[in-house]
């Protein structure tokens, strides 16, 4: 999991504009830390899962690209969505409105949006990296291999590639640090500047979800509730897919097939949450990297309060952390992508009113660079084309409301 530092940090990186960028960076590192201390101590303590959290991929990039780059919600404000969410996400795990709105959105529609979620965070990692570049013609297309980042970070991928298939621990991490390594060792990047350094206080972010309530614009209202929404689907549905996952993997669940104990495990998961956003960082969700440790024999929360501990200690590695440039974690981004695209046979492609909105959802995502317009292209196209079938019985009622509030977004901004 070690991976995600620098990852988190570059991709939020886009969203946060401060004066001092390498301060900036030092700070998403340390809001990223704390948030998968807390998050993974809290479930080894509260539930005794061997499972660790931190902010989730595919969500940070939903927080940079989306919510800030194209919604134009200040960075602020989008924190106060995350802070928000969290917040709701314990009030529906006390009350056990959770496992409503986990059964009313279908398995391929679930599958879809972690199929294009992986799919758009290999598309910013290529981007990043200068592998695929913008085109005139062809909107966009493959570079010419002339510079070293590109170069670098397609060695990169590859080697991670390797390793991964090798069922090498820590493949992504190492195929990252090695990136980088090579970038330090041609030019490509600046050498770190230290090895040890005692983190500071984050100071220029923590606290700022709260200040985003008061800088909150009456006319940005309704786009605020909606990444709200969307963030806490985003995050019930992670959780719930990574804890099935490796919950099977474990011999975690009982004869019921549920989590004896999920009440924990959702309660460490939303205060995470509530801890990264007055951080700083964008929502903590549940590894399936996890399945990592349980392979090796976790199976108690010890197995989460090491990797807490062990992300509190990286702390003092910041000048190593901050010194990876961007183009090195594209391995990373397109591996990750990878993995959350390994559930696509689930998908009923014989059923096309499963397989069209499912596959809608994974096309819009990456071209139209937002999660958030995918999804909506899927709660939209999906009970259409249920009814247009005569199946519209099976679309759960809550998703025709989820319909109208997509259409009136798409109509109104």
């Amino acid at each position: 999991m070690a991976y995600i530092l620098p990852v988190n940090a570059q991709i939020l990186s886009n969203a946060i504009f401060l004066e001092q960028p390498q301060d900036l960076q030092a700070e998403l590192v340390i809001a990223t830390a704390i948030s998968a201390a807390v998050g993974s101590i809290l479930m080894g303590i509260w539930a005794n899962y061997p499972i660790a959290l931190a902010p989730g991929m595919g969500i940070n990039a939903f927080f940079a690209f989306a919510v800030v780059g194209q919604m134009g919600l200040p960075w602020p404000v989008a924190l106060s969505a995350v802070l928000l969410e969290g917040i709701v996400f314990v009030l529906l795990t006390l009350t056990g409105v959770r496992s409503l709105i986990v059964r009313m959105i279908p398995l391929s529609l679930k599958v879809a949006i972690a199929a294009g979620v992986g799919l758009f965070i290999a598309y910013i990692g290529l981007g990043n990296a200068g592998i695929i570049i913008a085109d005139a013609a062809t909107k966009t297309k493959l570079t010419t291999f002339h510079t070293w980042p590109p170069i670098l970070a397609a060695l990169g991928i590859l080697l991670t590639a390797f390793l991964c298939a090798k069922e090498v621990r820590g493949a992504i991490f190492w195929g990252v640090m090695i990136t980088a390594f090579a970038a330090w060792l041609v030019g490509a990047a600046p050498w770190p500047t230290g090895f040890l350094q005692w983190p500071q206080w984050p100071s220029h972010l923590f606290g700022q979800a709260l200040v985003g309530f008061r800088e909150l614009q009456p006319q940005q209202v309704g786009s605020f509730l909606l990444v709200t929404l969307v963030l806490l689907f985003t995050d019930i549905f992670d959780t719930v897919g990574t804890l099935s996952a490796v919950g099977v993997q474990a011999g975690l669940l009982n004869q019921q097939g549920h989590f004896p104990r999920a009440l924990g495990a959702f309660m460490a998961d939303a205060v995470g949450t509530i801890v990264g956003a007055l951080f700083g960082t964008s929502t903590v969700v549940t590894y399936i990297e996890s399945a990592a440790g349980i392979a090796v024999g976790g199976r108690t929360g010890l197995t989460a309060l090491m990797v807490g501990g062990l992300f509190l200690l990286s702390l003092l590695f910041l000048p190593i952390t901050t010194a990876i440039p961007s183009f090195a974690t594209a391995p990373a981004l397109v591996l990750v992508g990878v993995f959350m695209a390994r559930s696509l046979p689930e998908i009923p492609w014989s059923d096309l009113t499963e397989a069209i909105p499912a596959f809608l959802v994974m096309l819009v995502m990456p071209l139209s660079y937002s999660i958030s317009e995918g999804l909506g292209v899927g709660f939209i196209s999906y009970p259409i084309v249920k009814l247009a079938a005569g199946k519209g019985r099976e679309v759960h009622p809550a998703l025709w409301g989820l319909a109208v509030i997509f259409v009136a977004h798409y109509f109104w901004r």
